[in-house]
């Protein structure tokens, strides 16, 4: 599984997207705080807010494809049925519809989804729908991979949506969720350091593996096209005084397009 090629992007620009009307950012269960997006759901304000800035980080992130091979050696999802989790503007879909029967993104964010809609309406076998990981939009035992990246799973607190992937898991089916690994890497110093109150890797790794889940740690990077790219994504994924730090360290370390990125792939069979 290669990774996909790079495109013109227009409007690119060294500082974050302006910031959008758009959902509260409060973490606070309950209900939602725009009339888009259905109860429980859990604020993204990266792509929320800036989501051209965050189209380039999806085309930085990864570039050897260290990920999919991982989960490609797991079992991977040629020809079955893929549920992508919280598919946000559909980048991963039409990646995953090159080789599977079908794909059905669920994204709760109104905006996002129509992007998903749009961006995959020639792609055959792509469905999106409204949802959240604690209540798909789908029969029971009708998926059998289920692809989450940086959605919802983070750890405790994430049950309900863990008993809604078994609900509708097929017999044999395969769950992949993708997040960081705040224990190693640069990125990963740089994401302890600006989210202290996210749980910290080893509570997340004995959440895991309490629910029946297993660990494949990949090491991978970002790689972009500019400084600029890598500066604007950076204050889009951490809070300022954090990605300020962050950029100085890097700047005085020599600066550059890359940055040495850790992720956990955790997946479990149903």
């Amino acid at each position: 599984m290669g990774r996909p090629a790079r495109h013109p992007r227009r409007d690119r620009r060294a500082d974050p997207d302006p910031r959008r009307p758009g959902p509260a950012l409060s973490t606070t269960p309950g209900p939602p705080a725009h009339p888009g997006l259905p109860e429980g759901t859990r604020p993204s304000p990266n792509i929320w807010h800036h989501t051209d800035t965050y189209e380039v980080e999806n085309h930085a992130f990864d570039p050897d494809g260290l990920v999919e091979a991982a989960i490609e050696r797991l079992g991977g999802w040629a020809g079955r049925d893929v549920l992508d989790l919280g598919c946000g503007t559909g980048f991963h879909l039409g990646r995953l519809a090159r080789t599977a029967a079908s794909v059905t993104g669920v994204e709760p964010h109104p905006d996002l989804r129509a992007i998903a809609t749009r961006r995959t309406r020639r792609t055959a076998g792509v469905t999106v729908l409204g949802g959240t990981a604690q209540a798909l939009p789908l029969p029971d035992a009708s998926i059998d991979v289920v692809h989450a990246r940086w959605a919802y799973f983070f750890g405790p607190g994430c049950e309900p949506g863990l008993a809604e992937l078994a609900r509708v898991a097929r017999p044999g089916a395969a769950a992949y969720v993708i997040d960081n690994d705040a224990s190693r890497s640069t990125f990963g110093a740089w994401f302890a350091r600006g989210f202290p109150e996210h749980p910290a890797p080893e509570v997340k790794r004995e959440f895991w593996a309490a629910h029946g889940w297993r660990r494949e740690p990949v090491l991978t990077r970002w790689s972009f096209d500019s400084p600029a790219d890598l500066e604007a994504v950076v204050r889009i994924e951490l809070p300022g005084p954090a990605a300020e730090q962050a950029l100085a360290e890097h700047r005085a370390a020599g600066g550059g397009t890359e940055v040495e990125y850790a992720v956990d792939v955790w997946w479990r069979r149903f």
